[in-house]
């Protein structure tokens, strides 16, 4: 079992007083059950400067927690807190590596066409739900480049999560990690064509090319612990936001591929929550009234709690 105490800070600077600002955040953590590890938000809450007006909260389609709030008076700075702690215990042989304990629940893999033509012809609760993602998404379009890049990893008759490994891994080999090199709007053709960007391209493009193949994928926004060097202290607001993809198997579930460290989260990642892609998880977004020019800035605290 791990807990982390987990600290998510951002301000918007504004080059003069806005008057009026309506706000959507999702950075309540959510509690998930998975065939390799379960989440519990043990605490979550969202503070704001200057204080809100109103507030309210609900889950969206999605089943995330949603927190919308407003501020009706002048303001030169929005600052928004988030801080939480998250339980996240493993699953079954939690002290063998998360890839190891897939390979135990997945004894009997099908191949990847049949997992396709099972969930086509499901009733199930769980597949009719998973259903929807096979569809594409405003940042993860159908590609033909994208179905033609995945079929590297998805050969005729390869068991499913054997295919979705593979791809993880084939993502992982042949595009660089480069702050800043896209933004979200950069698209994701683009990402295929330079071989770089960042955790949300890298989830973009796994979701894309699971769905290409018929097969159910959602975005999934959280956080990741990162270590530091051995014999170095770790760094407050070193953590960041990340992203990763998550896959239906029938007859097991969901289950989470992180493209951009090429691993199966298991007890360094936390989710806050997931969708078709990142639209529908962006952790704070809104409208304000007042000037055009604003400085944005993040951090994010991730500690485990001994």
């Amino acid at each position: 079992m791990t807990i982390y105490r987990i600290t998510h800070h951002t301000t918007y600077q504004y080059e003069s007083a806005a008057s009026l600002s309506y706000n959507e955040a999702r950075l309540l953590p959510r509690p998930l059950e998975t065939p390799l590890y379960t989440q519990t938000a043990l605490e979550a809450q969202v503070q704001v400067e200057p204080g809100w007006d109103d507030q309210s909260e609900r889950h969206d389609f999605f089943g995330n927690r949603v927190l919308f709030f407003s501020i009706r008076q002048p303001h030169e700075q929005m600052a928004v807190t988030a801080t939480s702690q998250v339980e996240i215990l493993p699953q079954g042989e939690w002290e063998k590596p998360a890839a190891a304990r897939l390979q135990s629940l997945a004894a009997s893999d099908p191949p990847w066409e049949a997992a396709v033509a099972q969930l086509a012809d499901a009733l199930d609760a769980d597949a009719l739900e998973a259903r929807p993602y096979i569809l594409p998404s405003p940042y993860a379009p159908e590609l033909a480049e994208l179905h033609r890049f995945a079929q590297v990893s998805f050969q005729p008759q390869r068991p499913l999560l054997a295919s979705a490994l593979a791809l993880m891994e084939q993502i992982f080999n042949e595009f660089e990690f480069v702050a800043g090199a896209t933004d979200i709007a950069t698209p994701l053709a683009q990402v295929l064509k330079e071989r770089k960007g960042v955790c949300q391209d890298f989830a973009h493009l796994m979701v894309g090319a699971l769905r290409s193949h018929g097969l159910p994928a959602r975005y999934v926004s959280g956080y990741i612990e990162t270590l530091p060097p051995p014999g170095e202290e770790k760094l407050v607001g070193s953590d960041a936001s990340h992203a990763w993809c998550s896959l239906f198997v029938p007859g097991l579930g969901w289950i989470d591929f992180d493209p951009t460290n090429n691993l199966l989260p298991a007890d360094q990642h936390v989710v806050l929550g997931w969708g078709r892609d990142f639209g529908d998880v962006t952790p704070l977004k809104g409208v304000f009234y007042g000037p055009s020019a604003q400085e944005l800035s993040v951090s994010v605290d991730m500690r485990r709690v001994e």
